[in-house]
């Protein structure tokens, strides 16, 4: 890769301004200060940035968010801050949600820069079941359960949603459990039965299970990776 490129990338600007800060004096190769950014560059090279190290990445990146309640699951926004802030990585903005949560709702994020396993994740015709804890403004009717069961017909939607499990854990909390990933879909479905989401947290999506405290991210292990590629679930 060009230098002026790889600079470009992990700094997050221009590359005429690459060229202004190479011409300062300011990046280093292996320590000697290098002003030509049609450099190629190799991974074994140590860059550095005004005395700071730019880290070389080479592989893809796979990482999970307990998310808190504020944050937008993009890269940018004009009006909310976004889960980035959270991710202290190079070339954060590259990392793309595999699966968006609303503003207000807190939980498991999945973090990566993998297109191909996000679409994985995220295809209708993979089934990756996502459980949520729900918490509801009236109380749940046990009847509920089996009315989850058999699927709701949501607003403007043709079909009935697919089975969902629904365990009630008292009169106003629940755990939803689904295999789509319909717009606004756990909060629809609780107010096509007249009902209405007033907190929303997920707890899980396939095999992975939340496990970090709110706000913190870790990378996933290669075995937590590969398991949705082979079952989802």
């Amino acid at each position: 890769m060009r230098l002026d490129k790889f600079l470009a990338h992990h700094l997050g600007i221009s590359r005429t301004l690459v060229a202004k800060e190479l011409r300062a004096g300011h990046v280093t190769i292996n320590g000697e200060i290098t002003k030509s950014g049609a450099l190629q560059i190799s991974s074994d090279d140590v860059i550095k940035y005004q005395d700071n190290l730019l880290e070389h990445i080479t592989s893809k990146r796979y990482f999970m968010l307990h998310k808190p309640q504020g944050y937008v699951c993009s890269t940018e926004d004009p009006d909310h801050p976004t889960i980035l802030y959270f991710i202290d990585e190079p070339m954060a903005d590259k990392l793309h949600s595999a699966g968006r949560l609303d503003l207000d709702t807190t939980g498991l994020v999945l973090l990566t820069d993998d297109g191909q396993w996000s679409h994985i994740i995220t295809s209708p015709k993979r089934h990756c079941e996502k459980v949520y804890l729900v918490e509801l403004a009236r109380p749940l009717s046990a009847s509920l359960v089996s009315v989850f069961k058999h699927g709701i017909q949501l607003k403007n939607e043709k079909g009935l949603t697919k089975p969902a499990d629904l365990e009630i854990i008292d009169d106003f909390h629940a755990r939803l459990t689904i295999s789509e990933g319909k717009y606004h879909q756990v909060k629809r479905m609780f107010a096509a039965v007249d009902n209405h989401v007033t907190s929303l947290h997920r707890e899980q999506i396939g095999h992975l299970k939340l496990d970090i405290a709110l706000g913190e991210y870790r990378p996933l292990t290669t075995e937590e990776v590969n398991k949705f590629l082979t079952s989802p679930n």
